[in-house]
């Protein structure tokens, strides 16, 4: 492999982490609704974790035990997304339990064939990046077969956008042929693009994103979350992990990050049947600052080897 899927899932929530940081320091914070993307992705990665398979009977608990409450707006959908990536890293070798599942996490929040569509594609490109199965030349058709038949218009927009990538379109074209649709096809056909076209440069990719017109917070989110799924920690800048050790104690960040690394690496533990039960916090929060040890986890397994799944 080109990387562990340790450091892939790892480079995943950096990613988006560093996505987010980059679009409020470039001016977006008036911008900003409050953050619940982060709340809910541990929620949904501690459920995986703890009864070691999907069931999403917790899952609606523990949402209604968080009292997070999705609205329904561009925003909102992209969050619900995002809540979806424990879930993708899961079943990310498995499609038709990872369509399942996915679909299923959607219904938590919203019912909006939209939203499932877009969530489908973004989770089918994460698991590509997983499996080392992603070509710039065949990510979007397969995406489309993915889909399957759907009333929404997500196919046609891909569609659309693989073209115009053959075409080596530009950004500033990209965005004149999708202006037109509304915000939330707008924004994951510009993350798509910025992710596609940039493949290989996880630093290219974000900044790019952040230099559209109307730039929203969660478009960074996803561009870089997509891209650090392809190039694994290592992709990413040093100047910019060090971004999350300054910005660890901003205001706007909702959760505990040295708890969402360590989570990152249980959730890969637990999926390859290499669990550890306790998660040391104290040890994790004192080497964070120092040692910013992103890949601790070495013991990865292929699946149904120590157990059945």
């Amino acid at each position: 492999m080109r990387y562990s899927l340790a450091s892939r899932t790892t480079g995943t929530i950096l990613g988006a982490l560093i996505g987010e940081i980059l679009a409020l320091e470039g001016g977006q914070m008036q911008k900003f609704a409050s953050s619940y993307w982060q709340k809910m992705m541990i929620m949904g990665a501690e459920s995986l974790i703890e009864l070691g398979r999907f069931d999403l009977d917790d899952w609606r608990k523990r949402q209604q035990q968080s009292g997070i409450i999705i609205e329904n707006n561009t925003q909102a959908s992209l969050q619900v997304i995002l809540s979806t990536l424990p879930v993708t890293l899961f079943f990310h070798e498995h499609n038709v339990k990872l369509r399942q599942n996915l679909l299923n996490v959607v219904k938590i929040w919203h019912s909006n064939p939209l939203i499932e569509d877009w969530t489908l594609a973004v989770g089918y490109a994460i698991a590509q990046s997983f499996t080392e199965k992603l070509t710039p030349a065949t990510l979007i058709p397969q995406i489309i077969g993915f889909l399957g038949k759907t009333p929404t218009s997500v196919p046609q927009i891909l569609l659309k956008l693989h073209n115009l990538l053959e075409k080596q379109a530009g950004l500033e074209i990209i965005q004149a042929e999708f202006c037109t649709e509304e915000k939330l096809c707008y924004d994951l056909a510009i993350a798509f693009y910025c992710f596609v076209s940039s493949l290989e440069d996880f630093r290219l990719s974000v900044l790019r994103v952040n230099k559209v017109n109307s730039p929203s917070v969660y478009l960074s989110i996803i561009t870089a979350a997509l891209s650090g799924a392809y190039n694994a920690t290592t992709g990413i800048p040093v100047s910019w992990r060090f971004l999350l050790t300054k910005n660890s104690q901003a205001q706007w960040q909702t959760t505990d990050l040295p708890q969402m690394i360590k989570l990152t690496d249980t959730l890969v533990a637990t999926w390859s049947g290499v669990y550890h039960s306790t998660l040391n916090q104290d040890e994790v929060r004192a080497e964070w600052p120092i040692t910013l040890n992103y890949a601790s986890l070495e013991a990865i397994t292929a699946p149904r080897v120590i157990r059945l799944r």
